[in-house]
């Protein structure tokens, strides 16, 4: 199967990658932009096809989706904790390159696409945790809202052109590959900030509550939902924890004294936000194999070894 990955250098990209490259009767494709930590040789190594590209109304997706028969959409140029700041800019370079793409699909004959979308942005304030597939969407951010719109132009190009699609509505991942010192990916960055004994700064008072599910799962999780019937599932751990639930278990996993500074709170942050699973553990069973202390344990050894 030709299989393309687009928005591939990170974190999820870099993981399903891997997993998909297992089957030798894929040929997989990775496509992204590069900077000083997505460097193209974590991959290339691997056996893929690398292609490096920049996601936006002039990018050639024809070129990109030829003979391609299932792509994973996962690029994106937006930051959730930033996209309130120009939200007409964050439009235009997800929205209006989403359409395009999804255009390119048709005209190339893309068997399915595989949106990643944002069970943590998309339901907003509103719904009552857990929360289901069928909550209203009333996202508090521009990230949000985009995710939204997207899933609205794959139902549309479902309906018009027949267009097969499946959207994931992700919890809190972590693990291996994510970025270790960006604004995204509170567990992994809080582990990184604990073993170099650096100050771990906390929006609020910690007790904003999250869905944490290990990357390993996530992948599973992803595989499972394209290889099945149902066109749009959440994908989590179905339970909450607080930021200051985890920052315990953190220090008490790996047996360091952590230096936490409590900041202001941000507006962009739902104050808890956990998914309900139950349609796909009716589908597939329980997405989580790896509880939160060995996922901990699991990143920090990969943390040390790559980044510490």
């Amino acid at each position: 199967m030709k299989i393309s990955i687009l928005g591939a250098a990170g974190f999820i990209g870099t993981n399903l990658a891997i997993k998909l490259a297992e089957d030798k009767s894929n040929v997989i494709t990775l496509v992204d932009t590069v900077d000083s930590f997505f460097e193209p040789h974590r991959k290339m190594g691997l056996g893929f096809n690398y292609r490096i590209v920049n996601f936006n109304e002039k990018t050639d997706f024809d070129r990109l989706l030829n003979g391609q028969h299932v792509v994973y959409h996962f690029f994106s140029s937006s930051n959730p904790t930033k996209s309130n700041l120009n939200i007409p800019f964050e439009l235009r370079d997800n929205v209006l390159t989403t359409s395009l793409f999804l255009e390119a699909c048709v005209r190339q004959n893309v068997h399915k696409v595989v949106f990643l979308s944002s069970g943590g942005t998309v339901y907003g304030c509103e719904a009552i945790c857990p929360i289901s597939e069928d909550s209203s969407t009333r996202p508090i951010t521009s990230y949000g809202v985009q995710k939204i719109a997207i899933e609205n132009l794959l139902y549309l190009y479902n309906y018009t052109y027949k267009l097969d699609y499946r959207i994931i509505r992700l919890a809190n991942p972590y693990g291996p590959y994510q970025r270790p010192n960006g604004q995204l990916g509170a567990i992994t960055t809080f582990i990184y900030k604990a073993l170099k004994h650096e100050p771990i700064h906390v929006y609020g008072d910690g007790t904003v509550i999250r869905d944490f599910i290990y990357i390993d799962d996530v992948v599973s999780g992803i595989l499972n939902i394209v290889n099945g019937d149902i066109k749009l599932v959440n994908l989590g751990s179905g339970k909450g924890i607080s930021i200051k639930q985890i920052l315990g278990l953190i220090g008490q996993t790996l047996g360091i004294e952590l230096n936490i500074v409590f900041d202001k709170a941000r507006t962009v942050d739902v104050p808890v936000n956990y998914l309900d699973i139950t349609r796909y553990i009716d589908l597939f069973g329980n997405p989580v194999t790896v509880p939160l202390d060995e996922g901990i344990k699991m990143t920090a050894a990969f943390l040390d070894k790559n980044y510490v």
